[in-house]
């Protein structure tokens, strides 16, 4: 399938059912992605239709999982950038309380501007590094492109509410940073995706703290 320029096909090829509410905030928030990062470079892609296949669809694709393993609750989208996934997920599952934070100011105030513009206040973006947050503890920490999975868990661990998950997209399945957790961590399932639009491989890991004895 080659993506439309509009989410259109791409929700429809990915089984999400989207009200013209939510039709309507991805495009505007696409609009938005595409106004402000003509000045504050939120993204190195460019061009609308590449934005919806590398970011919008490649968000999309990991809707339908977060929405079966939190139905509702708190999320933290770490080193969100332009609100990847952390808008999406917003505009897609209203029940989810979503923070966005980030260490560049620019990109939290992105955040900020989607949540007013698209009329998600649900949506909040949180200009701070991750270890130094200040929030009550969340359901699902999620990460696209942000570090290591050593890394990731390692930051952001003391965040995670007992009994929480991580989830962590990747391209490849990562091997090496599989083999390089900390002992205390079980990755309980990583699941392929596919991502219309997109020739490349994509795939979640699922983590969680493991339980004691």
């Amino acid at each position: 399938m080659v993506a439309s320029a509009e989410p259109a096909a791409t929700l429809a090829t990915l089984g999400l059912q989207a009200s013209a509410g939510q039709t309507a905030a991805l495009l505007g928030f696409l609009d938005l992605l595409q106004r402000w990062n003509a000045t504050y470079n939120l993204t190195a892609v460019r061009e609308r239709d590449a934005m919806l296949r590398q970011h919008l669809a490649d968000c999309l694709a990991v809707v339908p999982a977060v929405a079966r393993q939190l139905p509702q609750g708190r999320v933290l989208d770490v080193g969100s950038g332009g609100g990847l996934p952390g808008v999406v997920l917003a505009i897609m599952l209203p029940t989810l309380d979503v923070t966005c934070v980030d260490a560049v100011g620019k990109k939290a105030a992105f955040v900020r501007q989607a949540a007013g513009t698209l009329a998600l206040p649900q949506l909040h973006g949180v200009h701070a590094r991750v270890e130094a947050l200040k929030a009550p503890p969340f359901d699902l920490i999620t990460s696209r492109a942000f570090a290591s999975l050593a890394d990731f868990v390692g930051l952001t661990r003391h965040h995670l509410r007992p009994g929480g998950v991580w989830m962590a997209m990747k391209g490849k399945h990562p091997d090496d940073e599989l083999a390089a957790l900390p002992a205390d961590i079980e990755v309980f399932h990583v699941e392929h995706l596919q991502v219309p639009g997109l020739n490349a491989e994509r795939c979640l890991v699922w983590m969680r703290q493991r339980a004691a004895g």
